[in-house]
């Protein structure tokens, strides 16, 4: 794809990028800047973009991480230090997980869903979570890539109901 076809696919999506800055900030002047974040930096990596990827799932994920980054950044910046704290007892930002008891008994009851869905549906959303890609997935188990992404989204359908709380 060239840098004109690139950029003409690219303006194709704005409706798209709009709609999803908007669903991810809830507010129309952070969408606008997310969006041009975004479009600057799908231009500027347009060397990273292979043709045989979704151009909009990529561009989409762009946004998402930007959107991700830059609200890890925001909870940085406003978190408060006590002059007359302890500087090593201070609760650190995303301390827990799954490291502490809560996020143990978590873990397990999660395992334990997936562990319960039907064989089909396991295997290749296990894959799936493990970081294979849908391509990779399909041809470990042998099986045409529209089936490894119905299974995918009938074991997050499956596991919704039963994992709701963690929502």
């Amino acid at each position: 794809m060239n840098a004109l076809q690139f950029q003409d696919k690219l303006l194709s999506l704005q409706d798209n990028m709009r709609h999803f800055a908007l669903s991810l900030t809830t507010n129309v002047e952070d969408a606008e800047d997310l969006m041009q974040d975004t479009t600057l930096r799908v231009l500027n990596n347009r060397d990273k973009f292979k043709d045989n990827i979704n151009f909009k799932g990529w561009v989409l994920t762009v946004m998402r991480n930007i959107f991700i980054n830059n609200y890890h950044k925001v909870v940085r910046m406003q978190t408060v230090i006590d002059d007359n704290t302890d500087p090593y007892n201070v609760p650190l930002v995303g301390e827990g997980g799954l490291n502490t008891p809560e996020g143990t008994m978590d873990l397990s009851e999660i395992t334990q869903a997936i562990a319960e869905l039907p064989d089909t549906l396991k295997e290749p959303f296990s894959m799936y979570v493990s970081g294979y890609k849908y391509n990779e997935i399909a041809e470990t188990l042998d099986l045409p890539l529209g089936t490894v992404k119905s299974r995918i989204f009938f074991a997050r359908k499956e596991l919704q109901p039963k994992l709701k709380h963690f929502l």
